[in-house]
C-alpha cells in the first residue's frame, strides 16, 4: 500500500478508509463519458481540453473485482481500470493500464463513505513524483463523476482530469 502523504490527506482521512464489496457495482454497463483534461499539469495552467469517450464496465468474482475499458478518440487510444477489493481490509485498489504502453500503473487505495469515494496513491508524472487522489461520486443510477488530482508539494491539490459519466440505454431499448 502507498505511504500516506500527511500534508495531502484531508482532515480525518487515512488510507485505512474502509469500503464495501458493492461500492463499484455501479460501473457495470455502458456509459458515455465527457472528459475535461487540464492541458498542462503542474504548471498553473487553467486551460482545459474536452473530449468524448465510451466506457464499458463488468463485475467479476461476485464483485471482488471489476474491470472497465475506456475508448478515447485517437491518438489517446484506450485505457483500462482494474479494481480489486481486499475483503480483510475492506479497501479498494485501483490500477490503470493504457493501450499506449501496456503498463499497469501503481494503485490508489481507499473506499467510499456514502456516494463519495476517495483513493490515494503515489506516482510519477513527467519525471516528477506526485501524490495522486481519485474522487468517485455516484450521483444517481445513471450519472457518476471521477476526478483526478495531483499534489506536487504535499500542501495543495491540482485537479487535472474530470470525467462525467452518463449511462447509455441498452441496445434495442
Amino acid at each position: 500500500m502507498p505511504e500516506a502523504a500527511p500534508g495531502c490527506l484531508p482532515p480525518g482521512f487515512t488510507l485505512d478508509r474502509a469500503g464495501s464489496l458493492h461500492d463499484f457495482d455501479f460501473v457495470a454497463g455502458e456509459w458515455s463519458v465527457r472528459n475535461r483534461i487540464l492541458r498542462i499539469r503542474g504548471a498553473g495552467c487553467t486551460e482545459w481540453a474536452t473530449e468524448a469517450a465510451t466506457h464499458s464496465g463488468k463485475l467479476f468474482l461476485g464483485g471482488v473485482a471489476n474491470v472497465d475499458e475506456m475508448v478515447f478518440p485517437e491518438p489517446r487510444g484506450r485505457g483500462m481500470a482494474v479494481r480489486t477489493f481486499d475483503v480483510a481490509r475492506r479497501q479498494w485498489s485501483i490500477r490503470w493500464v493504457s493501450s499506449r504502453d501496456g503498463i499497469m500503473g501503481p494503485p490508489v487505495v481507499g473506499g467510499f463513505s456514502g456516494a463519495r469515494g476517495e483513493f490515494y496513491g503515489i506516482d510519477v508524472c513527467a519525471d516528477r513524483p506526485v501524490k495522486v487522489r481519485f474522487v468517485w461520486t455516484r450521483q444517481d443510477d445513471d450519472h457518476a463523476r471521477w476526478e483526478q488530482s495531483f499534489s506536487y508539494d504535499d500542501a495543495t491539490w491540482e485537479t487535472n482530469w474530470i470525467m462525467d459519466f452518463e449511462r447509455r440505454a441498452p441496445a434495442g431499448a
